[in-house]
């Protein structure tokens, strides 16, 4: 399968979804491994976690457009980043979609979400009272998955294990709709920083991304 979703944000920014149809052994042609992934891969449950790290790295592939051997690293917060290319990155999957975010210039975001009733079983553990007060009745689910995914993006963004969704990570009132953006902030005892968070429906999944900060001041 090829890309199934692109959308260019800026000259440097961009990101796009990659339906998984592809065995492991197809997509693991389609990459340039070294022993110590290949073995990481095999330790891997056979199946969608296999095939969910192998599809976003294809992905990833296609989106730098090169034929070099990418070295795609984790740091000591499980943060992904490249080591011989400029780009930062995200990297999201979900069922049967990859989803990968690159910039030359900024620090990205981005996750991707199957929808799925089961989300108002957690909502108060990612929401504060005044999130849980703008959620729309008539889209419970679908609205709820937006402040999933905006969340989340911005967890990936700033790359560090330290902070809560529900505590730490602020999204501003906004209405529901199937496609749109709205501002969030990050607040800790160390830093502020306030994010436009974009979103969009996707066949039954949900995509939130973040691309740069709107502000930031540190030492609150």
């Amino acid at each position: 399968m090829a890309i199934a979703y692109h959308r260019q944000l800026d000259e440097k920014t961009a990101f796009a979804v990659w339906k998984i149809e592809e065995s492991a052994e197809e997509l693991v042609s389609r990459l340039q491994l070294k022993s110590g992934e290949l073995a990481y891969i095999e330790s891997l449950n056979n199946g969608k976690r296999n095939l969910h790290w192998l599809s976003t790295r294809v992905l990833l592939r296609e989106m730098l457009n090169t034929n070099k051997y990418i070295n795609c690293e984790v740091d000591e917060h499980g943060k992904p980043y490249l080591v011989n290319f400029p780009h930062q990155i995200s990297l999201s999957h979900s069922f049967d979609y990859a989803a990968v975010m690159i910039s030359e210039d900024k620090p990205v975001g981005i996750d991707i979400e199957l929808v799925k009733e089961k989300i108002v079983r957690i909502e108060d553990k990612f929401l504060c009272r005044e999130e849980l007060l703008f959620i729309d009745p008539a889209h419970t689910i679908e609205h709820l998955y937006i402040c999933w995914c905006a969340k989340e993006a911005i967890y990936k963004l700033q790359g560090k294990r330290n902070v809560s969704f529900k505590d730490h990570i602020r999204l501003h009132a906004f209405p529901y709709a199937p496609q749109g953006r709205f501002e969030a902030s990050l607040e800790t005892d160390q830093e502020f920083k306030s994010f436009d968070v974009n979103y969009e429906s996707f066949h039954d999944y949900m995509i939130g991304y973040v691309a740069g900060e709107r502000g930031y001041s540190s030492n609150k």
